[in-house]
């Protein structure tokens, strides 16, 4: 008998996770992938000896022991190993049956479903789920996450100042333990994300044992009879060629497919250099969905803090793209909208079904050595909206986000929206487009929280993280309020000085809503000894030595609610919290068009 050995795998990039020896965790495919890297030749099922398998704990530790009922690696020796180590790497018993995959994937969709109410985390979760069971296990990390779910720029994005992928990995992986305690608490798999992992697991619930009198006796699960083969199949001398021909054959449709994916990327490559300044040639697919558009952006879709998706520029014509030096933009939790634009004169020819839309164009302008005056034309359908429009002075300096509103846009009687920027005193500059579907005559509403993360409430409304805000600062604790049919959702809290502009259609009145609650000042503290500011709005006051404790104690909501106010020119709200003793606060604000 040959010596036993231990048997390394090459290393992959992240961990995958499994609970114990005898449940599936790891998806087949995954599996797959991982035995095609390592260049296996046969495979052998072993059992260790009869030892009871431990559990596996597996974080970004770099590498797990997986003592039992593994997969061992052998080339043409007989499969004689007592253990294998994989560096950062767990993998599966192989079982032809499908089923736990399949299983997996359903429990991963209930979780999504049982997450709808924070969208950013359903998000997430399904990010990861996609990469786990694709076999991308190596590109679940925090780069990717805070910039290809959570809408921070590859540019500037820096782990070491910025935690925002370890924090909602955390909100994830608590959401998740709360769900599996009560709604998700029977399930038969249950999908955990361990700590310090971005990758998730899919725990097998123990059974209950069945009484005695009513079963056979049996082998326990895992194990086998004594002095018996596990799999007599394995150790047949014909299933040694029926594997090789296996990975031959697999080996060569690989190279069938990137050849001819090679091929493909070449072709489009080349046709893109032939005209930069037009979009590839479009069948008009007219959509009532929401459209969103990064001008001059080309790269793979981006994801908002709202959870909402950013395609890639298209259905232009003319014009040129441009990418900003990365730095700080005001006025935006996602400031990857407003990294790349289109510039020069061009248009748009956006197809869309028939029916009443909400139209939101999103500018910048960056810092200038001079203080120039650049205008620019902006038409929809033909007609003149933004005549001489100068975006620094509409949004009151450089380097600050600039958002205008226009409801009760429709295609025309051809199905297409038409767009134009032609220049004036300056080339046009255009970031990003968004096109929502809205009722006539009214603008959707405008719901913010003071936090990271959306939400939806108990009468099913989508509430944004917060957007729109120039100074003040976000508390990093939330403090959830115990009378409140929605705990959570003015939990947080935006304090100190500072102001919101809020972008609305500048034909409209608008009601405002504004949500508080005292977090900080209790019962010793009230009026000049605790809190007191003022809030205006447009340069009216709506508040005046306002005392949030005095009106409503500590950890209680208060609303005040303001009606009929009307835009700036520029099309905003413009909200100032003003600081009379202590800081002034705000946790959430809702603004409702009166035309409904």
């Amino acid at each position: 008998m040959a010596p036993r050995q231990r048997c390394r795998l090459p290393p992959l990039a992240e961990p995958m996770l499994k609970e114990d020896a005898t449940s599936h965790y790891t998806p087949l495919s995954v599996t797959k992938s991982i035995l095609s890297m390592s260049g296996i030749k046969r495979l052998c099922h072993r059992k260790h000896n009869g030892i009871e398998p431990d559990g596996i704990r597996a974080n970004h530790a770099f590498e797990t022991r997986y003592p039992h009922e593994q997969l061992d690696v052998v080339s043409d020796e007989r499969c004689l190993y007592d253990e294998v180590v994989f560096p950062r790497v767990v993998v599966m018993t192989v079982d032809p049956d499908p089923q736990p995959a399949q299983a997996e994937h359903a429990e991963l969709e209930r979780a999504i479903e049982a997450l709808a109410r924070w969208p950013r985390l359903s998000h997430l979760l399904r990010y990861m789920g996609e990469k786990l069971f694709s076999g991308q296990v190596d590109q679940i990390n925090e780069f990717n996450i805070a910039t290809e779910v959570l809408g921070r720029s590859k540019n500037v994005f820096n782990a070491a100042e910025d935690a925002i992928a370890r924090v909602e990995t955390h909100r994830l992986r608590k959401r998740l333990a709360q769900f599996y305690e009560t709604d998700g608490k029977d399930h038969p798999i249950q999908v955990n994300l361990p700590a310090g992992s971005y990758v998730p697991a899919f725990i097998a619930k123990p059974q209950e044992p069945s009484s005695p009198a009513s079963q056979e006796p049996a082998p326990e699960s895992g194990s086998h009879p004594k002095n018996k083969q596990p799999f007599p199949w394995l150790t047949s001398p014909w299933i040694y060629s029926i594997l090789a021909l296996c990975l031959v054959l697999a080996g060569l449709g690989a190279y069938l497919h990137f050849r001819t994916g090679a091929t493909h990327t070449s072709a489009t490559l080349a046709g893109s250099r032939v005209s930069a300044s037009v979009s590839k040639p479009l069948q008009p697919a007219a959509s009532s969905s929401a459209i969103r558009l990064l001008a001059g952006y080309s790269g793979p879709p981006r994801t908002d803090s709202a959870g909402k998706v950013w395609n890639p520029d298209r259905y232009f014509s003319g014009g040129g793209s441009w990418e900003r030096t990365p730095g700080f933009i005001a006025r935006t939790s996602d400031p990857f909208i407003f990294e790349h634009s289109r510039t020069g004169d061009f248009s748009y020819r956006i197809p869309l079904k028939p029916g009443s839309y909400e139209l939101h164009l999103f500018f910048l302008t960056p810092a200038r050595a001079d203080e120039a005056v650049s205008t620019f034309n902006v038409t929809i359908n033909g007609n003149l909206v933004l005549p001489g429009f100068d975006v620094n002075m509409d949004a009151m300096g450089p380097n600050i986000a600039d958002e205008r509103v226009f409801r009760d846009v429709s295609p025309g009687q051809d199905g297409f929206l038409r767009l134009g920027f032609s220049g004036a005193m300056g080339p046009p500059k255009l970031n990003a487009i968004e096109i929502l579907r809205s009722a006539h005559h009214a603008q959707l509403p405008i719901r913010l929280i003071v936090q990271t993360t959306p939400m939806i409430d108990h009468k099913g409304r989508f509430w944004h993280p917060d957007n729109y805000f120039m100074s003040g600062r976000l508390s990093d604790q939330l403090h959830p309020l115990p009378d409140s049919p929605d705990p959570d959702l003015f939990s947080g809290e935006r304090y100190g000085h500072f102001s919101y502009a809020i972008p609305v259609d500048p034909r409209d009145t608008y009601t405002l809503v504004l949500h508080f609650a005292e977090f900080y000042f209790h019962s010793a503290a009230s009026g000049t000894n605790g809190r007191l500011f003022k809030v205006m709005c447009n340069g009216q006051t709506l508040l005046n030595n306002f005392d949030i404790f005095k009106e409503a104690g500590s950890l209680h909501e208060l609303t005040k609610t303001f009606h009929h106010l009307k835009p700036s020119a520029q099309g905003k709200l413009n909200i100032t919290f003003e600081p009379i003793v202590n800081n002034a606060t705000v946790s959430g604000i809702e603004v409702l068009d009166e035309s409904r």
